[in-house]
């Protein structure tokens, strides 16, 4: 028996009891691959900020985390919500977008410009491209669109956090022409010796790109290895093509006809490395 916060957003119902619905648990174990490292900061409880202001939603949020074990703070101001992840000591920002105050585009903004690794999820009331691509440019880790399921949104947060948490081996540097360099370790597309930024998980996804240059890489996989999702988990999301399309503006010289990161239909997508 499930309950509803009016939006769509379902929750075990008050405080959980013996609420939790049949066959969430085994959906959230993930594939067994999460990391010794991220089971280290599980054991500590990992702290999540949750910045939301419509309070049946907040409160809802609050239990599901809760329930799950983690060490939950939430404000449902948006300054108060800047000032708490400014402040550092959050593994996970659970971040609204539309707050009093101060927006939650404006917080992720802030916390990017002082912290590029923090960890943040948007949620959003709007499922238009421009919203979610706007969040996406300033360095959200991923989206949720309401209304969302709990399993949903707890999968994404695992995702997120086991993604943070994963070290990396991964390609620093591709030279992608004469005058054209991938500086994935300072986030930035230099072309002649002018540079353009990169978000941390779009420079996650060239690394992973350049690293695999010989075939097309399916978007399930790009899921798994560069989002971090469980392979092969139930998730609807269109983020592996927004971030495409984000880089391709940066990064063509004519987005519409990309010549250095190509579809291949039926297949994924490739990084044409020298």
């Amino acid at each position: 028996m499930r309950g509803s916060l009016g939006i769509g957003l379902d929750v075990p119902q008050a405080r959980f009891g013996k609420t939790f619905a049949a066959g969430d648990t085994e959906r959230l174990r993930g594939d067994g691959e999460t990391s010794a490292k991220l089971r280290d900061v599980m054991s500590r409880k990992t702290r999540v900020l949750i910045v939301e202001d419509e309070v049946a939603i907040r409160r809802g949020l609050e239990d599901v985390f809760v329930f799950h074990g983690y060490e939950v703070t939430s404000t449902g101001d948006g300054a108060e919500g800047l000032r708490m992840a400014l402040a550092g000591r959050h593994d996970l920002v659970l971040l609204d977008v539309m707050l009093p105050g101060v927006d939650g585009f404006t917080i992720c903004d802030r916390i990017r410009a002082v912290d590029r690794d923090q960890p943040i999820i948007m949620l959003t009331a709007k499922a238009a491209d421009e919203d979610i691509v706007r969040g996406l440019e300033l360095g959200a880790d991923d989206y949720v669109s309401k209304p969302f399921s709990v399993a949903q949104l707890v999968l994404r947060a695992k995702a997120v956090l086991r993604r943070a948490h994963a070290g990396s081996d991964a390609v620093t540097r591709v030279t992608l022409d004469d005058d054209l360099v991938l500086d994935l370790t300072n986030l930035a597309i230099v072309r002649d010796q002018a540079t353009t930024s990169l978000t941390r998980r779009e420079a996650d996804l060239l690394a992973y790109l350049a690293a695999n240059p010989e075939r097309a890489v399916p978007r399930e996989e790009l899921l798994h290895r560069v989002w971090g999702y469980a392979r092969g988990a139930d998730i609807e999301t269109r983020t592996v093509d927004i971030h495409v399309a984000k880089i391709r503006r940066k990064l063509e010289p004519d987005p519409a006809e990309p010549c250095y990161l190509v579809t291949v239909r039926g297949a994924g997508y490739r990084l044409q490395v020298r």
